[in-house]
């Protein structure tokens, strides 16, 4: 049967404050799984929603690119005063303007379909971005949950090193009153017994600063109080490294990114060089202008052909720093696969290891407490040591907490090994 641990939450505005308010995404007193964690992080995290408002703008700009496909329409309407000093006596006049014009690219030797297909990948690229993000954000949560879980549980350790060294007080107060213990004894039970406490105290500390890093990787810094479900028990994730990497080359978002990127530069260089070729636009306006109302009407229509002949060598230039942009990105590239080989490997390696270490804690737990019944028991038989039964006790905690390690850095290494294969679930 499940437990569930209850997590008071601190405030960022006030510490150790009552409660905070509804924030639309938790309750006071819900239970949160760490799944629901993750859905709440990808809406509300303030990387997320500045991530996708990018990858909204990157749509708008392929709209912008578009719009030279299609004629440009405007109308003006002018009023001046006029003065020309070419006679003796002056002339002065008013002159109004009513006009319409209408221009349309006819042929730029695919300029606007070049800018139009950068700014599709560029839009392509920002998607994968924000769905890289996502996988991040993702890990992070489940790093901060299963980091939470941990200290609940080192808590609930130290509160029963806190219990045991109570009853071995208890005994110790009780074997010298009767006068077959030293004082020694009772001392050195004073003395674990402090300990034990300062131990629980960091341990509670612990836990107060898992909350802040659980609530701030939600983006919800004064989430209210809330409840956590245990999820640190042990299920085998059965994976190959072959089978996680070719995953990842499949899945990963960082690398549809960078080819994205690599092919936003490709056509970035195409579109720089068309900058040598002319283009041809048409373009017609129709006006009523007079010195005096009733107006007078007017009107022309054209083609125009504009062929670029030096522009102080603009366009080699743009030309260069396309080159120049296409390798970056190329190279990009390259280092965001060897990164990704990299992620996988490490992710992999650990999770092995975490899982490898899971049944030698649980077998230490187990003869940690056999050592610690045994001393226990010698000692309250009057024939054991206080030195024998400490020893014992901390051999037993250290065991469990590093049982606790181990579990919580197996469901680690598997949230990251899920998002080094690009988010698997």
């Amino acid at each position: 049967m499940k437990a569930f641990f209850t997590v008071f939450v601190l405030s960022l505005y006030l510490c150790g404050a009552a409660g905070a308010a509804d924030n639309g995404f938790i309750k006071k007193g819900d239970l949160l799984t760490v799944d629901r964690c993750v859905n709440i992080a990808l809406k509300t995290h303030p990387s997320i929603v500045s991530s996708r408002s990018s990858f909204d703008a990157g749509r708008s700009r392929v709209g912008q690119a578009e719009s030279s496909y299609y004629p440009q329409f405007n109308l003006s309407s002018g009023y001046s005063r006029n003065y020309s000093g070419a006679t003796t006596a002056g002339n002065t006049y008013n002159q109004y303007t009513n006009s319409a014009t209408v221009s349309q690219n006819i042929y730029d030797f695919g300029k606007t379909s070049a800018q139009v297909k950068v700014q599709e990948l560029n839009s392509d690229a920002a998607k994968s971005d924000l769905e890289n993000l996502s996988q991040q954000i993702t890990l992070n949560v489940r790093q901060a949950y299963y980091g939470l879980l941990q200290a609940i549980k080192n808590r609930a350790v130290a509160e029963d090193n806190v219990k045991q060294f109570e009853h071995h007080l208890e005994q110790a107060k009780g074997f010298f009153s009767v006068g077959t213990k030293p004082k020694f004894d009772v001392t050195k039970a004073e003395v674990d017994l402090s300990n034990a406490r300062l131990g629980l105290i960091k341990a509670q500390n612990a836990i107060k600063t898992a909350i802040a890093a659980l609530n701030n990787s939600m983006g919800l810094p004064d989430a209210p109080e809330y409840t956590i479900e245990d999820d640190l028990s042990f299920k085998r994730y059965e994976v190959t490294f072959e089978s996680a990497l070719n995953k990842a080359l499949e899945s990963r978002s960082d690398i549809k990114a960078a080819a994205a990127k690599r092919l936003s530069a490709e056509k970035a260089l195409e579109l720089a060089g068309k900058g040598y070729y002319p283009y041809l636009s048409g373009n017609a306006a129709y006006t009523r202008s007079a010195e005096k109302l009733p107006l007078k009407e007017g009107w022309n229509a054209g083609v125009t052909l504009t062929v670029p002949v030096f522009s102080g060598f603009l366009t080699k230039h743009q030309v260069d720093e396309a080159v120049a942009n296409h390798k970056a990105a190329k190279a990009n590239e390259d280092l965001v696969k060897q990164n990704v080989f990299l992620e996988v490997q490490q992710a992999f390696i650990n999770l092995k290891e975490a899982e490898e270490r899971i049944p030698t804690a649980e077998l230490a737990v187990k003869q940690a407490l056999e050592n610690l019944d045994i001393a226990n028991g010698r000692y309250s038989a009057g024939v054991g040591s206080p030195i024998e039964v400490t020893d014992a006790q901390a051999l037993h905690t250290n065991a469990k907490t590093a049982y606790i390690q181990a579990l919580s850095d197996y469901k680690i290494a598997r949230a990251a090994i899920d998002k080094a294969m690009g988010g698997v679930k």
